[in-house]
């Protein structure tokens, strides 16, 4: 089969299609036929090798497809045949992908693979981020950095179906617009947004931040965040947040969280339910899908490219058939 391999760590150059043999799976993972990739900041993470894997591996931690085979101790609610999504599992960027059982969520028939993909990681995360990490209420202020990308948008459109207010961040005028596309109530750059944040809330400062950016907007953030705030960080596209001083967060009494999926999806019975929870608001339209993006797998790299460059905007997906 062709798959993605890497063998050494480093630049997008490393992302190399090779034809391997199928992978082998075991009484617990099922054999899937993967139609779309999804390409992710934590694969850039994993090429990088911030977060190690066993070399040579293949990328891609989420995707769709159909079961080939399944394992003798799979969950009882799959079978051979059946279409199904992944997340936080590697192997994606392949044409086919030994991947855990109790990982595959089983995708309603009215949703597309291109919607279906852009459901999962980010729509799962913008789903924990709005219930759990801070649950939004009806007249909560968030602010949203990187409005403009796959997670922002649908972070965006999830807080205003909950009834809050957003201001998102984007480095262009073109990415505002689309922020404010997507129901941002205010949409700005990034430079000295604590300003334009406190202004905007009359002084007071949001309820919330949701942060994937890091470390070059951490310090800021603190200015722009209100009494009894909650600073979510969920990802790092600029960099680690450096190790902080705990006084720091001590002014307004804040919380500070880096929450990630893998806690908020820990049995199968929540994986579920998040996941169709977030299909259900997307089929009575509380969310629509930015595909921005396709590309077929031997481009992996210039995909990793777009992405690392942070020049795009929605979801970057890989066409594996």
């Amino acid at each position: 089969m062709k798959a993605i391999q890497i063998s050494e760590v480093g630049g997008p150059e490393v992302l190399r299609l090779s034809e391997i043999d199928p992978p082998t799976i075991t009484a617990t993972q099922a054999l899937i036929k993967v139609s779309i990739a999804g390409v992710n900041f934590i694969d850039i993470y994993h090429r990088l090798g911030r977060y190690p894997q066993s070399l040579p591996f293949t990328p891609g931690v989420e995707g769709i497809g159909t079961i080939s085979e399944l394992g003798a101790d799979a969950a009882e609610d799959l079978q051979i045949g059946m279409r199904v999504g992944w997340v936080m599992a590697s192997g994606g960027y392949a044409e086919f992908a030994a991947i855990p059982a109790a990982s595959l969520i089983p995708i309603p028939e009215d949703i597309a693979d291109e919607d279906a993909i852009a459901l999962l990681l980010q729509g799962m995360t913008a789903h924990y981020l709005t219930r759990d990490s801070y649950r939004i209420n009806p007249g909560d202020t968030a602010l949203v950095h990187s409005g403009a990308g796959g997670v922002g948008l649908l972070l965006t459109q999830y807080i205003k179906s909950l009834g809050g207010r957003v201001i998102a961040t984007a480095s262009t005028a073109a990415k505002q617009d689309l922020a404010r596309s997507a129901g941002a109530d205010l949409a700005i750059g990034y430079e000295d947004f604590a300003i334009r944040v406190k202004e905007f809330t009359d002084g007071k400062g949001v309820n919330v931040i949701y942060d994937g950016v890091g470390q070059s907007t951490f310090e800021q953030g603190l200015q722009a965040l209100g009494r009894r705030g909650t600073f979510a960080i969920f990802g790092a596209a600029s960099g680690q947040v450096e190790p902080i001083e705990i006084m720091k967060i001590s002014t307004g009494s804040i919380f500070l969280t880096r929450p990630t999926l893998a806690d908020f999806v820990a049995t199968r019975e929540e994986l579920l339910w998040r996941a169709n929870d977030v299909f259900a608001a997307f089929l009575r339209n509380d969310l629509k899908i930015a595909i921005v993006a396709s590309y077929a797998l031997s481009q992996a790299s210039d995909a990793h490219l777009n992405l690392e460059n942070r020049t795009s905007t929605g979801k970057l997906i890989l066409k594996i058939r």
